[in-house]
């Protein structure tokens, strides 16, 4: 599982809720959720917070929190 599928699992939100508000389909909603190759685009991850009414910074910091700069 994704961190945007863990996000979304600890919330409780329905995929099938955030997919009939968002346009995404199921399927590509179980893409980022599931593969953890799966690129989530920045207009997604907006209509996803959009979606489940929560600040789309929140969602992206909760998704990118494993990201850090390289040391020079």
């Amino acid at each position: 599982m994704t961190l945007l599928g863990e996000y979304l699992a600890k919330k409780s939100i329905k995929k099938a809720e955030v997919s009939r508000k968002t346009g995404l389909s199921q399927s590509r909603l179980s893409e980022l959720t599931l593969n953890k190759s799966s690129k989530l685009r920045v207009d997604e991850l907006y209509l996803i917070a959009l979606a489940i009414d929560t600040n789309p910074c929140e969602v992206m910091n909760e998704i990118c929190k494993n990201l850090t700069l390289k040391n020079n």
